[in-house]
């Protein structure tokens, strides 16, 4: 293969893969989309597969298409790259992969959970766990983040659900290896990640039959006594949409948090902002949640011929719609490269999401994220990096698998 040069930039394709998982590792595929969201912020792109789907790369057009689940579709799956099989088997029974008015329906049970009583208790959990593990962290020559990071949005998880403390720690485990992506998928792996997932299936179906006997103020009981269209829901469908809140709920919050993390170590004139002005902390995770955009893309699939800036997509035509790209879009966010916790119009973020499908577990997110780095910022004099950054191989999930750190104590 020739190398693109300046010489020779047609041996660069216009369009690259934009689901190369290494793209995104490198770091390179930030240019890349902000010169296709001005030149072609539709663009079809080739796999090297020879496989296509649709690319949406404006802030503008995304939100469209987020708008209307008519002509495009949820029931294909939420992202590239998922397995046909298990979407077909999931779609009209797990809410992320429901179309309305399914969707509002499945949605309102799980909503219905959300009492006083349990947001209080969550928020309860937030505070302890966050103050655990920094405490646990304070002063050690050097820590991994993402593990740290890794405990609160599971904690408030399995609380959500009803999981109790005793067995939080086998659920870290059990989803971290069913859901973690780590670039190796060998036949061990995948073994792995199958035997994880059947232990969180079986922990599930264990959880479904106790709270039938003694509800609780959780989503199992909630899912387990809730009805959908005056029928209660199968155990298949209670499964798979605890299996759905926990992966989803989880990546976010973890990603946000160790990325978070690092962009105020990158950026220390910030991390002082934070410690100054406390009352800049809601903008300030809105800045980190706007920045890191954990979930790069969601996919739809088109039921119908449409036009989308121009370009005709037909019925089943994947069409990407990469939140990352939106996030940076220029003509919503000033100067959207820079990371500023005191940014204006940083609550149109679209890390959420939008639409029908803006997530569920949003304020809880949010909640988590204020939580911990009010606590952060209160303990921690200063971060620091006491080795290189490792990126996740993955064109799904814009995180960080492996963040050295020491945390300075602060005087106190």
């Amino acid at each position: 293969m020739i190398p693109a040069t300046e010489e020779n930039p047609a041996a660069a394709p216009r369009v690259p893969d934009l689901s190369d998982p290494l793209l995104h590792q490198r770091g390179e595929a930030g240019p890349v989309l902000a010169r296709l969201r001005r030149e072609e912020p539709v663009c079809q792109v080739t796999r090297a597969d020879g496989s296509t789907f649709w690319a949406v790369l404006s802030y503008e057009l995304i939100t469209q298409v987020l708008a209307d689940a008519a002509t495009f579709s949820s029931t294909g799956g939420m992202r590239l790259d998922a397995d046909p099989v298990a979407t077909a088997a999931a779609t009209g029974k797990m809410m992320v992969i429901t179309d309305p008015p399914l969707h509002g329906m499945i949605r309102r049970v799980v909503s219905s959970a959300f009492t006083p009583r349990m947001v209080l208790r969550l928020e309860e959990t937030m505070r302890t766990i966050s103050v655990e593990v920094i405490e646990a962290a304070l002063g050690q020559d050097s820590i991994d983040f993402t593990e740290v990071a890794a405990r609160l949005p599971l904690s408030v998880i399995c609380d959500m659900l009803g999981v109790p403390r005793a067995d939080w720690d086998f659920m870290l485990s059990r989803t971290m290896t069913a859901f973690g992506v780590n670039g190796d998928d060998g036949p061990e792996q995948q073994q792995r990640v199958a035997t994880a997932h059947t232990d969180i299936f079986l922990y599930y179906d264990e959880l479904m039959r106790l709270r039938r006997k003694e509800p609780q103020e959780d989503i199992i009981s909630a899912l387990v006594h809730g009805r959908i269209d005056g029928r209660p829901l199968t155990e298949e469908e209670i499964i798979l949409n605890c299996n759905g809140l926990i992966s989803g709920g989880n990546e976010t919050t973890r990603h946000a948090t160790i990325g978070g993390l690092l962009a105020l170590i990158e950026h220390p004139e910030q991390w002082r902002r934070l410690q100054e002005e406390p009352e800049v902390l809601p903008t300030a995770v809105q800045e980190i949640l706007r920045f890191t955009t954990p979930a790069m893309h969601v996919l739809r699939t088109a039921t119908r011929e449409t036009e989308l800036a121009g370009r005709r997509i037909k019925a089943g035509d994947m069409v990407a719609l990469w939140l990352a790209s939106g996030n940076r879009d220029e003509t919503v966010f000033a100067d959207p490269d820079r990371f500023d916790i005191g940014r204006r119009e940083v609550n149109r973020n679209l890390t959420f999401a939008y639409g029908s499908h803006f997530c569920i577990g949003s304020a809880l997110a949010t909640t988590e994220l204020n939580t911990f780095f009010d606590v952060l910022r209160q303990r921690v004099a200063r971060p620091e990096l006491t080795g290189e950054v490792r990126r996740m191989r993955s064109n799904l999930i814009g995180g960080i698998e492996h963040l050295p750190v020491r945390l300075v104590p602060r005087d106190r």
